[in-house]
């Protein structure tokens, strides 16, 4: 069974957004395995709270990227 786990910051995603993800996904999996993988093909999207994660020794948090990329 295609597995794929996105992860994300709370609230950075939409519901639209997460649908768009998991049709794409989807679709991903089925241009390299073929049509019969798409009943079995699964997607999570999980919201991760800020600060609940990090990189290189590093917590981050939605602030400090955007303080790290100039508040875009």
């Amino acid at each position: 069974m295609p597995f794929a786990n996105y992860k994300f910051p709370q609230g950075t995603v939409t519901a639209e957004q997460k649908e768009e993800i998991i049709h794409k996904t989807t679709d991903l999996f089925v241009g390299y395995f073929g049509e019969g993988v798409r009943p079995y093909t699964m997607v999570l999207v999980d919201e991760v709270v800020d600060g609940g994660w990090g990189r290189a020794d590093e917590t981050l948090t939605i602030a400090k990227m955007q303080a790290k990329s100039g508040g875009r």
